[in-house]
């Protein structure tokens, strides 16, 4: 039986981007299957948790969250603007294009889009909630123009909703999310017990 990662993250998410690319080598490390759940962190997945917007959060939450970016991004030699350009910016065109992706060309086209909506909006600077942004994206990515028709669609959509509900009901408030066998990890700074149980797992089976 195959290991398996529920992944819960907010395309708009800084830390998601920065553990993006570590978490892609861990998981093809164990031959792990990623399922790509992105959600409605701020609409569905806030409300129900006690999370805020960030422009909602104390000046002290807010001036801390630059600093750890910076750091971060140093750490992990993750180049990164802590203030893009567009920022806040709404994530749910990218966040439905992503579901259409996944479910028309799979898992591994929408992790390759994924990684590149972020890195639009923390390196490149981009503006992800413009439609040209995104066809641009799926040109880079090889991928069909019509997915950002797809993307409307009414079983995309649903799939959106419902994934936010399944972030819910796993018990997840903050993104990226990486949730085996029902035990959450939250952050990219929790990548390494991500690891230990993902080798837990594989040396069991």
């Amino acid at each position: 039986m195959s290991l398996a990662i529920d992944y819960y993250f907010a395309p708009n998410s800084p830390w998601a981007y920065l553990g993006h690319r570590r978490f892609q080598d861990i998981a093809r490390q164990y031959g792990a299957v990623v399922r790509v759940l992105p959600v409605d962190l701020g609409g569905r997945v806030f409300p129900l948790t006690g999370g805020l917007p960030l422009a909602k959060r104390a000046p002290q939450r807010q001036a801390y969250r630059l600093l750890e970016l910076k750091r971060f991004s140093e750490w992990l030699h993750a180049p990164l603007n802590p203030t893009p350009r567009y920022f806040p910016v709404n994530p749910d065109d990218a966040a439905r294009l992503i579901v259409a992706v996944d479910l028309l060309d799979g898992p591994d086209a929408a992790m390759a889009l994924t990684g590149a909506v972020m890195r639009a909006v923390w390196v490149e600077e981009k503006n992800i909630a413009d439609e040209a942004t995104l066809a641009e994206l799926l040109t880079t990515q090889g991928l069909k123009l019509a997915r950002l028709d797809d993307a409307h669609t009414q079983r995309v959509h649903l799939r959106y909703e419902e994934d936010s509900q399944r972030a819910i009901d796993a018990g997840v408030f903050g993104a990226p999310s990486y949730v085996i066998d029902g035990e959450i990890f939250w952050g990219q700074d929790r990548l390494d017990f991500v690891e230990r149980r993902l080798q837990q797992l594989k040396g069991e089976r």
